[in-house]
């Protein structure tokens, strides 16, 4: 199977304008992201709206490609993204641009989900925790997924 990862990154974040070019320690977060995605998938593009961003990518030696800025998720990002430069892979990894700390093995875990020939689509999702508290359920920057007993997504949130 061929996968390749599309980290959608706008900079016109509502509630934090600008995340993708934050520094952290002398990189910028979109290159944490990217450079934790890179060491298991051999294709990745940063999906951008924003010259910054597009520019950044590539001075650190990323590679990125610019989308309109009229989308409403970065799903569909994603799909402009990857209509602009696919080469017929089989799935598309859609990664969030604000993970800095995303670990290989959770993008392996994702891949693994397509060796079932039924997997149109997979997310992943871990349970909260009480070490996590009770606000975390309220916290509108947590996106929250309810499950069916199959460990299917039958809703998601950030209420």
């Amino acid at each position: 199977m061929k996968f390749i990862g599309i980290i959608p990154a706008r900079y016109a974040s509502t509630r934090f304008p600008g995340k993708p070019l934050a520094d952290m320690k002398g990189k910028y977060m979109i290159q944490r992201v990217y450079e934790q995605v890179k060491t298991v998938l051999d294709r990745v593009y940063v999906a951008t709206d924003d010259r910054r961003i597009f520019d950044a990518v590539h001075s650190f030696g990323g590679k990125a490609v610019m989308t309109s800025e009229n989308h409403k998720s970065g799903t569909d990002r994603c799909f402009e993204a990857y209509s602009r430069i696919g080469e017929g892979e089989d799935v598309i990894v859609n990664i969030q641009g604000d993970e800095p700390f995303i670990q290989t093995r959770q993008i392996e875990a994702i891949m693994e989900c397509f060796e079932s020939e039924g997997t149109q689509i997979a997310t992943l999702v871990k349970p909260f925790t009480k070490e996590d508290g009770f606000d975390a359920l309220f916290n509108s920057n947590s996106p929250k997924v309810v499950l069916n007993n199959r460990n299917e997504a039958l809703y998601f949130s950030r209420s």
